[in-house]
């Protein structure tokens, strides 16, 4: 990495601890809710509350598609938002109730009808995406807001996932041992009350991040009132960095959707250590924290696209350790998971770059569009994680994989594929659209100066 001479961060940019912090919670929040219905829905569904795996998969369906769709709806309604409270603020603190509220009531089960069981879980799990994505993606543009320094801005991005990564973590190993303890052998009862007290929880933060940040660039004039569907067209035509970064998260989400699903298939069948899975899982998630915790020093030497760049490289390690590796070498797969982790950190400094892209957006278009942007890279990370789901399970068909048995060579080979082969070939692809990346740091300064100058 090149060391590059960094520029002093005007006072007006320099964001304090606490308001990183106050920042940061608002992942925080959103993980304590979204993640425990990543998590642990599709169980709760089918084992607590007696819906078939089908009509959940069907409910699942329309919800993704859904919520693709109300992604750039929101960003339009945001961009025209003109409140006391600024553009994207109002959103956190009239949004944090009803958040909460939805998500206790996607973990009742009402005394009804199976038909009117169907129905109730299919309005609620469809509201409380709809409610996610309208708290998610003003929250996401708050960061353009906030501070329109691209290393101050990174670093914001880093407190920021370093605080989501504790909320999946409180979740994983939280939500099971709270459902028993509260509910006993009524696991109803016990999910119901571990929502209710990580949805009270999520939605006092909330209230904490509104009350903690500031908007300082937020633009709200007549052109914004004016923001349409249009200008999603106009964004991808005009902004070539946002038309890249969309394809990254498309790579970034769909290489994260298959390796989160897929490892249990290899320590199953390949290694035949099922029992080692939990030790693997701690020590990558524990091994991104790490990560998080030495980024910022990183980032007062080198320029942020070089960071994501080798930082990318290196979780190159892990998959082709998969490709290769037996049972002989648990330790070292141990090892590379830790080293992955590490690396894998630097998805917290590609979220700063979604900032930058807005101040480009608006210098060849005239136009400040965060919401719609927000929404656009929303849309495509969606995407990549529709994909990324959908990979594993037609490899393991093709190759004949067959549960609960010992798998045959072939099969073995596609559990090694989805492992090692797809995300090696994914990330060079990656890496490739990351050196297209146009947006250094020294480019972005020239675009803020080029702003204010106007």
């Amino acid at each position: 990495m090149e060391n590059n001479m960094k520029q002093p961060i005007i006072a007006s940019d320099k964001l304090s601890g606490k308001e990183k912090v106050g920042y940061a919670t608002g992942d925080l929040a959103c993980n304590l809710i979204f993640s425990t219905v990543g998590a642990f829905l599709m169980y709760f569904y089918t084992d607590v509350y007696g819906l078939a795996p089908m009509a959940v998969s069907m409910i699942f369906l329309v919800a993704r598609i859904w919520d693709g769709l109300n992604d750039p709806i929101m960003g339009v309604i945001v961009d025209r938002t003109k409140s006391k409270h600024g553009k994207f603020r109002p959103y956190l603190l009239y949004g944090a109730l009803p958040f909460t509220l939805i998500a206790i009531l996607c973990f009742t089960v009402p005394d009804i009808s199976p038909m009117g069981k169907f129905v109730y879980a299919f309005v609620t799990y469809i509201g409380l995406g709809m409610i996610y994505t309208l708290v998610n993606v003003p929250y996401g543009a708050l960061t353009s807001a906030m501070t329109q320094d691209s290393t101050e801005r990174a670093n914001l991005s880093v407190v920021r996932m370093f605080f989501a990564s504790v909320g999946t973590l409180i979740v994983t190993y939280g939500v099971p041992k709270l459902s028993t303890i509260l509910g006993g052998e009524n696991l109803a009862k016990g999910y119901q009350q571990a929502m209710i007290i990580y949805g009270i929880a999520g939605g006092l933060l909330l209230l904490f991040c509104f009350f903690t940040t500031k908007e300082r660039y937020s633009v709200v004039n007549e052109d914004s009132e004016k923001a349409g569907f249009k200008d999603i067209i106009v964004l991808l035509k005009n902004n070539k960095p946002l038309v890249i970064l969309s394809l990254i998260f498309i790579l970034m989400f769909g290489i994260m959707s298959i390796v989160d699903a897929v490892g249990i298939y290899f320590f199953q069948y390949v290694l035949g250590r099922e029992d080692l899975l939990p030790t693997y899982m701690i020590l990558g998630k524990g091994a991104v924290l790490v990560g998080y915790a030495v980024t910022p020093l990183l980032l007062k030497k080198f320029d942020k696209k070089e960071i994501i760049f080798w930082f990318t490289v290196v979780t190159l390690s892990l998959p082709i350790g998969m490709m290769f590796l037996g049972k002989e070498h648990i330790t070292l797969i141990m090892i590379l998971r830790v080293i992955h982790g590490i690396a894998y950190s630097s998805t917290g400094i590609m979220w700063s770059l979604v900032p930058d892209t807005i101040e480009y957006g608006e210098l060849k278009t005239g136009k400040r569009r965060e919401g719609i942007t927000y929404s656009i890279i929303g849309f495509f990370f969606k995407f990549g994680m529709a994909l990324g789901g959908l990979v594993p399970g037609v490899v393991l068909s093709m190759t004949g994989y067959v549960a609960n048995t010992s798998q045959t060579s072939q099969a073995l080979y596609g559990i090694r594929s989805i492992n090692g082969i797809i995300p090696v070939v994914l990330t060079v692809a990656m890496l490739v659209l990351i050196k297209m990346y146009p947006l250094t740091e020294e480019k972005c300064r020239e675009v803020i100066n080029e702003l204010r100058s106007r």
